[in-house]
C-alpha cells in the first residue's frame, strides 16, 4: 500500500535516535515503502478554511550519527497526506492548539490524524486521570494554598506537580511541615493564581514508573519500569531513571480496562499510562515514548503495531 505519511513534530536534527520514539515510528513506516513529509507546528497554517502544511520530504536512516535527510519545503494541502502522526511534545501551549486545530480541519477533509486532535486538547496529561478516580492514588488539583496545606498534612508526605510540564520537570516531593513548603507552593501556583496537582508519595516508585503503552485502546502485555537513580524521587528517563522491562500485573490490565474504552471513544490510538504500585499517574496523550526500550529488551517492533492499525483504517 502507498501511503503519504506527514509527521508533526519537534526539531528532527535535535532528537536523540537511540530512543526517539517518533523515528521508531517513521523507520517503521519507511520500511513498507511509505512517503514521508516533515513539519513542524510553525508549518501549517489555514487559507479560507483549508488547511495547508509546508511539507518537506523526509527520509529517515537507523543511523545514530545521519539519521534523517531533508528535501526542499513546498507548501500544500494537507488532505493530500493519508495520515498525519502529532508528535510534538508538551507543553500543550496556544502554539499547539493552534497546530490541533489546523489538524482537526485535515482529519474533517478525510486526513487520519494520530492522536486525533480534539482529544490531544481536551485531555490534559495529568487532569485525565480525574476521569479515573477508583484508578488512582489519593490527588488534589487547586491553586489555593490552603487546601494544598490541608492535603499535604493529612496524606504527610506528597508529590508536586505542574500540569503542563512533562519528564518529571518541577516535581516536587514533599513532607508535611517541610520548611520550603511555602515557596514551592508560591512557585509552582504562581502565588495562587495556577492550579497544580499534588498526589500522595507512593513509595513503590523505588520498583519503578511503569510505563505502560497502548495502541488502539489494547495494551502491550509488559511495560518499562522506570527505575529512579540513588538519591533521586523521578523515575524519568530524562531525570536519569533506568528502564527494566516487566510484565503487566493483574492490577496493570484492570486499570487498562477501565481506561480503554474512553480511550478509543475518544480518538487516542497511542497512549502510554504511567502507574506507579497499584496507582495510575498520568496519561500521555501528546508524544508517548520507550518504544526504542522495549523494543530492545523484548526483540518485538511496537511500531508495525500502529502502523498495522493505521493500514487497516485506510
Amino acid at each position: 500500500m502507498s501511503v503519504r505519511l506527514g509527521v508533526v513534530m519537534d526539531p528532527i536534527h535535535a532528537i536523540k535516535p537511540w530512543k526517539d520514539t517518533t523515528l521508531a515510528l517513521l523507520l517503521e513506516a519507511e520500511r513498507r515503502g511509505w512517503v514521508l513529509h516533515y513539519l513542524e507546528t510553525g508549518d501549517l497554517a489555514l487559507r479560507d478554511g483549508r488547511p495547508l502544511g509546508r511539507n518537506r520530504p523526509l527520509t529517515v536512516r537507523d543511523d545514530n550519527r545521519d539519521w534523517f535527510e531533508l528535501g526542499e519545503p513546498a507548501w500544500g494541502p494537507l488532505e493530500a497526506l493519508d495520515v498525519i502522526l502529532m508528535r510534538s511534545d508538551p507543553p500543550v501551549d496556544t502554539a499547539y492548539a493552534y497546530a490541533t486545530h489546523v489538524l482537526e480541519l485535515a482529519e474533517l477533509a478525510g486526513v487520519q490524524v494520530i492522536n486525533r486532535p480534539e482529544a490531544l486538547r481536551d485531555c490534559n496529561e495529568k487532569l485525565f486521570t480525574a476521569q479515573f478516580p477508583q484508578c488512582c492514588a489519593p490527588t488534589l488539583v487547586s491553586a489555593d494554598a490552603g487546601q494544598l496545606r490541608a492535603f499535604m498534612a493529612e496524606q504527610e508526605h506528597v508529590v508536586l506537580k505542574p500540569l503542563d510540564a512533562m519528564g518529571g520537570a518541577s516535581i516536587f516531593v514533599v513532607r508535611d511541615g517541610d520548611p520550603n513548603t511555602s515557596v514551592i507552593l508560591e512557585t509552582l501556583t504562581r502565588e495562587g493564581t495556577l492550579q497544580i496537582m499534588a498526589q500522595r508519595y507512593l513509595p513503590e516508585i523505588e520498583a519503578g514508573d511503569k510505563r505502560i503503552l497502548m495502541i488502539g485502546g489494547e495494551p502491550l502485555p509488559w511495560a518499562l519500569a522506570r527505575i529512579p537513580r540513588e538519591g533521586e524521587t523521578r523515575g524519568n528517563l530524562a531525570a536519569g531513571g533506568r528502564g527494566v522491562g516487566v510484565e503487566l500485573t493483574d492490577r496493570d490490565r484492570w486499570i487498562c480496562e477501565q481506561v480503554a474504552p474512553e480511550l478509543r471513544r475518544r480518538g487516542l490510538d497511542f497512549v502510554g499510562l504511567d502507574v506507579i504500585g497499584d496507582y495510575l499517574t498520568e496519561i500521555n496523550v501528546t508524544s508517548p515514548t520507550c518504544v526504542r526500550e522495549l523494543d530492545a529488551i523484548y526483540e518485538t517492533n511496537i511500531s508495525a503495531r500502529l502502523m498495522d492499525l493505521v493500514e487497516t483504517r485506510l
